[in-house]
């Protein structure tokens, strides 16, 4: 054991003692050193945390109850119906669905009397209910004269519509919705389910026929074009739009005829 112990005194002798070395020290606790700077209002006996103060968030303190937090924000308000909660302050279902019977008869009454003047403000509405009706009876007396033409019928109008739609807004200046053009152009065509219904009692091809045809065409495509430009105040060109008008007519007329 005795060779053990000088063994090892011999391995861990060494020249270098700790006293005679003079190392620098820093000192973290603010008991002096280069390292020493006091900051005010900072708790230097929390140790462990060398965060100075100018760093550190103020903590904010908390005002409100145990399981009852502060409202950050307000409550959303809940929007109040437009009418009642009870059945009876409900509007009616026409209105709803934007059927007006009033204003029908109005446009019914302007395509029948050319020469009445129409209300702009009413034609200009979007109104589909009357125009469909009137594309079902066209469609119902050509079926009374053995035509079966609704394909036709529903086709020709939607490409009449789309192609009046283009060029009206062309001319205008305040432009038209597609909704407004497809009412006007189905109201018109309320004559032209009298020359349909004539077709199914006598015969369209002879001179009386082509008389009658071209004046159910002008009708249409007067009363038509006599509401476009009381709507969109298109003074002074009521021929202009009367001619491509009148060439939609007659290709519902050529389907009557013949």
């Amino acid at each position: 054991m005795s060779g053990f112990d000088n063994l090892n005194s011999g391995f861990y002798q060494t020249s270098y003692s700790i006293d005679e070395q003079s190392q620098p020290s820093y000192d973290y606790g603010g008991s002096g050193g280069p390292y020493s700077k006091q900051y005010p209002g900072y708790d230097y006996s929390q140790q462990g945390r060398f965060v100075p103060p100018d760093m550190m968030q103020p903590q904010q303190t908390y005002t409100g109850q145990i399981y009852q937090p502060t409202q950050a924000y307000p409550p959303a308000t809940t929007p109040q119906p437009i009418y009642g909660d009870s059945f009876e302050e409900e509007p009616p279902l026409l209105e709803e669905l934007g059927i007006n019977f009033d204003h029908i008869w109005q446009k019914t009454l302007t395509v029948l009397h050319p020469l009445r003047a129409a209300d702009g403000s009413i034609m200009n509405e979007t109104d589909l209910a009357g125009p469909v009706v009137f594309c079902l009876a066209f469609g119902a007396t050509l079926l009374l004269a053995g035509k079966i033409q609704f394909g036709y019928v529903y086709g020709i109008s939607a490409i009449g519509c789309l192609g009046m739609f283009c060029l009206l807004n062309l001319m205008s200046m305040t432009g038209v919705s597609f909704g407004c053009v497809a009412s006007v152009l189905g109201y018109c065509l309320l004559p032209m389910i009298l020359l349909s219904s004539f077709a199914v009692v006598f015969s369209l091809q002879g001179m009386v026929g082509i008389l009658l045809t071209a004046t159910i065409i002008g009708w249409c495509s007067f009363s038509a074009s006599k509401i476009f430009i009381s709507a969109l105040a298109m003074d002074g060109q009521q021929l202009l739009v009367a001619y491509p008008c009148a060439l939609l007519y007659g290709v519902f007329a050529l389907i009557s005829v013949f």
